[in-house]
């Protein structure tokens, strides 16, 4: 939690917090009621608000961080990432933040709590399709995530949602900050590429190791522990064969031998034959 913010606090004049949702290596995010919003009529007036944690709330940089973090986001559209809405500064608490959506429904880390065992085909397919949606598309936008695993990917009614891009940054120079996540320490090393924990610079190819482990560990079970280089992997009991050499050749430690993108992986889960990734 931020140092002199809390819930019950009203920032801006106009976000009233009222509840802790989730706390990351970056930051903290609340429900907030919109007052202006409400006072205009709004029966729909709540946001999520993300705010920095400690001890970036110090850092001189941290509010750059935290904006980076929002404008890569909002130059996303797409049905499957989180919408941002704006980006606020609470000049008398000298306290940056953004608002979103506020997404309803369950992480994927809860998700696979309550289904230790994977996921049957017919429901895993959609959440992988959904993902793999959303990431291509964020790399076809010049986006990279960063940190793809459970916990910041959302299902909800209208489906699935990826958000928290806080390790995120543009594949090419895009008029944002160059500041560099790797110092946050922040990887979760079930789901980071080796590359990225071995001090390696981010790329697709490590956003598509971590969707790739999120795709197996929901077909196959919650995992115990990060696996190890000379470590084979079994094919998981719910994925169809066709569908496996495609995510054995994404969740390749060296990345060199990762031979799909994120949308040729989204092909293969989809039932699309392809022979180069044999």
């Amino acid at each position: 939690m931020t140092a002199g913010v809390g819930p019950t606090d009203v920032l801006a004049g106009r976000y009233q917090l009222e509840r802790v949702l989730g706390c990351g290596g970056m930051g903290v995010v609340y429900r907030a009621r919109d007052l202006l919003h409400e006072a205009f009529g709004d029966a729909n007036a709540w946001v999520a608000l993300k705010l920095l944690g400690e001890p970036l709330a110090q850092s001189p940089d941290g509010h750059v961080l935290l904006y980076s973090e929002f404008a890569l986001t909002r130059s996303l559209r797409h049905e499957h990432v989180v919408r941002m809405f704006a980006f606020d500064v609470d000049t008398v608490r000298e306290v940056a933040f953004f608002t979103m959506e506020l997404l309803q429904g369950v992480t994927l880390d809860r998700l696979l709590l309550e289904c230790p065992e994977g996921l049957p085909w017919s429901e895993l397919q959609p959440l992988a399709l959904q993902l793999l949606d959303a990431l291509s598309y964020a790399h076809r936008q010049g986006v990279l995530h960063g940190d793809v695993k459970p916990a910041n990917i959302l299902l909800g009614d209208e489906g699935l949602r990826l958000f928290d891009f806080g390790l995120g940054q543009a594949q090419e120079a895009a008029g944002l900050p160059g500041l560099s996540r790797s110092r946050l320490n922040a990887w979760t090393p079930a789901y980071a590429a080796p590359e990225l924990m071995a001090g390696g610079e981010l790329s697709a190819l490590a956003d598509l190791y971590g969707a790739a482990c999120v795709v197996y560990e929901l077909a196959q079970g919650r995992r115990s522990a990060p696996r190890q280089p000379d470590q084979p992997l079994p094919r998981p009991r719910g994925l169809p064969r066709r569908c496996w050499p495609a995510l054995r050749s994404a969740l390749h430690w060296t990345p060199e031998q990762r031979k799909v993108t994120v949308a040729q992986l989204r092909e293969a889960m989809a039932g699309v034959r392809r022979c180069w990734f044999v």
